[in-house]
Formats: C-alpha cells, sequence, structure tokens
C-alpha cells in the first residue's frame, strides 16, 4: 500500500544545485530505509545513497559523497535529496524507493520493493 511520488528535477548549469523530493504515503519510516538510485541511457542503475531512519545510518556512493545529502521532513512525510555542485556526469533519471532493513546490507541495491515514478536530471557544461 505504500507508495512514492517524485518531483523536483529539471535541466541545470553545472555547478548548480538542486533538490529532488519523495512523498511517502501509505506507511511509516519505522524499520524501513530509503534508497535514491539513478540511471543514465546505456549504463546501469546505480544507488547513491541509502538512509535508515531509526537508526541515522547512511550511505553514500563514492561519486556523491560530499556533494549529496538526504534529509527528511516528518510533518510532509518527504524525503529530500539535496544536489550540490552538479556535474554533467550526474544527468540521469533520478529514483527514490524503500524496503525494510532485512533485505541485505545499507549499500546493497537488494530488496527494494516500491519505487518512485523517477525524475529528469540533465546537467549542462
Amino acid at each position: 500500500q505504500v507508495s512514492l511520488v517524485q518531483s523536483g528535477g529539471g535541466p541545470v548549469q553545472a555547478g548548480d544545485s538542486l533538490r529532488l523530493s519523495c512523498a511517502v504515503s501509505g506507511g511509516t519510516f519505522n524499520g524501513h530505509q530509503m534508497g535514491w538510485f539513478r540511471q543514465a541511457p546505456g549504463k546501469e542503475r546505480e544507488i547513491v545513497a541509502a538512509i535508515r531512519w531509526n537508526s541515522g545510518t547512511w550511505y553514500y556512493a563514492d561519486s556523491v559523497k560530499g556533494r549529496f545529502t538526504v534529509s527528511r521532513d516528518n510533518a510532509k512525510n518527504t524525503v529530500y535529496l539535496q544536489m550540490n555542485s552538479l556535474q554533467p556526469g550526474d544527468t540521469a533519471v533520478y529514483y527514490c524507493a524503500t524496503r525494510t532493513y532485512y533485505s541485505g546490507a545499507i549499500y546493497e541495491d537488494v530488496g527494494y520493493s516500491v519505487w518512485g515514478q523517477g525524475t529528469q536530471v540533465t546537467v549542462s557544461s
């Protein structure tokens, strides 16, 4: 019954910032983690970040570490991906997704059963 609705993508220039939103309905954060993924044309999907809310543990891919940050607004039941210092290599369709803790380690791309619809981020040089 959980669903995720994304917003906030678009075209930007290199060096700009962008914030993606993922609104959660039909569920809670307890016992779950949120993953952020991206997929560029001709490339495999890659995990860029994951957060386990109740334990405060997180993971960021080396390619985005120090530039991307995950946060949440409990009142709006929404999670965010703040993207700073965007580069052309960040161009991709970005997805949020959720799963329980028990599918695997926080950094593993396994067991994600509910996905947002995706949003395009295009970074020009």
